[in-house]
């Protein structure tokens, strides 16, 4: 839940409004959901991933070993934010 507000807030300061993840567009939920699992591996990578890999018999276990790759999601989410942004015209 806690990386699900660090998303939303993001989203917030990017679009300068207030947006409940809860209730909001699915295109927005979608970036809030790609952002948050992009905090949550960093969160398990960055050191604080201990009991992530431990053996069960003579096989070991990794818990990441099935998460998508970074750079896959650092790409999804760029191209998420460009179709939430839109094309804005503004009057002179």
């Amino acid at each position: 839940m806690k990386m699900l507000k660090r998303a939303e807030v993001t989203l917030e300061l990017e679009f300068g409004k207030e947006i409940d993840y809860q209730n909001c567009t699915n295109a927005e939920k979608e970036f809030i959901t790609v952002l948050a699992a992009i905090y949550a591996i960093r969160y398990l990578t960055g050191g604080s991933a201990v009991g992530l890999n431990f053996p069960v018999g003579d096989q070991n276990v990794s818990m990441l070993s099935n998460a998508p790759p970074l750079d896959v999601l650092r790409s999804e989410l760029a191209r998420m934010l460009e179709s939430l942004k839109g094309t804005y015209v503004e009057r002179v």
